[in-house]
């Protein structure tokens, strides 16, 4: 429970915004594009952050990264909440700021927690865990738009003095029940550290490469669609308030159910994995190439579906990839370094699809099915696995595999 609360607190940080966007942008006078900064800016300086988090993690302890990266967060949400109650000239950059330190703070949390899980769990309850990690980060985007819609009635930017409180749930949980021994014993020279590093991705790299870019593409993808969604609900549908964050939150909750069921499901049968990801990218294409023909709102959430599951079966056999990539010496800068893709996914999701909406509906979501098709594509012919159902090896004493290297 300790373990699986701390993605959600990094999922809260933008999911819980996407209902109030509409509202921000009314209240402070903003354009579509400064808006959508209010995301972006979260996600790059986390992106930027993570794989630093990652070594230091890796160095000390991931205990010694996680709290204080949890403080962060909540002290970021505070200056964003104050900004509009006491600085209303000076808001918008205040909020951007405090934004800017939440990134900094989620750093720390999901990827560190991937990397944990690796070093305290090991073969089929591994990946189960990885599945809980997953479905807790599902579950985060099922409740945060709803949250974020009722705290909206309060007044827009109670959002941003709710993320103290979660924060501080996680702090307490990880605080008294996660028990590690410091990693020192495993830490190396950052000389020796970063050449084991390059082994690794010398080795490794074009499957890392196409597992890197699914986790991206399934999470710009999500963001994208929620951004899309949020904003035709209420000009097209006149959908607001909480049964829009309740219709925002029907996707987000079968890609919940999935992923939960998946990471119970694979185990160590990395054939079963490849094949979920190929199969869950293709549901991703099938169902983007499909909404182009549907306006009709019931028909639209119900392709939709196909895409949230489609996520769903995708997500936590990346997750088990990536942690099995690397012996527990590293495994916090790799977990970290695909943390960071991820985020740059979220980034770039909301600019990307609201210029795409301005640009041509039908070009948006086609675009977006051939993104998916090409990855699924990637992922056919560059992730190489046993036959059968086998547990993850040690490569060496460095770093494990994955797949064979022939």
């Amino acid at each position: 429970m300790a373990i699986a609360s701390i993605p959600m607190i990094m999922t809260l940080g933008n999911s819980m915004l996407i209902p109030i966007l509409p509202q921000m942008r009314s209240a402070l006078d903003l354009t579509q594009f400064e808006v959508s900064l209010t995301i972006s800016v979260f996600s790059i300086a986390g992106a930027v952050f993570i794989p630093v988090f990652g070594y230091l993690s890796d160095h000390f302890s991931r205990k010694a990264v996680i709290i204080p990266a949890l403080i962060l967060y909540a002290l970021g949400g505070l200056l964003a909440g104050i900004a509009p109650l006491l600085f209303a000239g000076k808001a918008y950059t205040l909020i951007l700021g405090g934004r800017i330190m939440q990134g900094i703070g989620a750093a720390g949390t999901t990827p560190i927690a991937m990397a944990l899980t690796g070093d305290l769990f090991k073969g089929a309850q591994e990946s189960k865990v990885l599945g809980l990690i997953e479905a807790s980060n599902a579950f985060g985007k099922v409740i945060s738009p709803i949250l974020g819609a009722v705290l909206a009635l309060i007044f827009w930017y109670a959002v941003f003095f709710a993320y103290p409180l979660f924060s501080l749930f996680s702090l307490v949980l990880t605080w008294i029940f996660v028990k590690e021994q410091a990693n020192r014993a495993a830490a190396l020279p950052f000389g020796q550290y970063l050449k084991g590093l390059l082994t690794v991705f010398k080795h490794e790299g074009r499957w890392l490469f196409s597992t890197y870019l699914a986790g991206a593409v399934c999470l710009f993808t999500l963001f994208g669609i929620l951004f899309y969604l949020s904003d035709v609900l209420e000009k097209t549908y006149e959908v607001n308030g909480v049964l829009k964050g309740s219709v925002l939150a029907i996707p987000l909750l079968v890609m919940l159910t999935t992923a939960y069921l998946t990471g119970s499901l694979i185990k160590e049968n990395q054939q079963l994995m490849k094949s979920l990801i190929v199969t869950g990218l293709m549901l991703m294409t099938v169902s983007f190439a499909l909404l182009v023909f549907f306006t009709n709102l019931y028909l639209f959430m119900g392709i939709l579906l196909l895409s949230s599951v489609g996520t769903g079966m995708v997500l936590p056999c990346l997750n088990r990839f990536i942690t099995g990539a690397v012996g527990k010496a590293r495994r916090g800068f790799v977990t970290s370094l695909y943390g960071s893709v991820r985020f740059l996914g979220v980034a770039l999701g909301p600019p990307v699809f609201g210029w795409l909406m301005a640009w041509s509906r039908t070009g948006m979501f086609l675009g977006t099915a051939g993104l998916t098709l090409l990855t699924a594509l990637l992922i056919l012919f560059t992730v190489r696995v046993a036959k059968k159902e086998t547990a993850v090896e040690p490569r060496s004493t460095l770093f494990k595999k994955i797949q064979p290297v022939e």
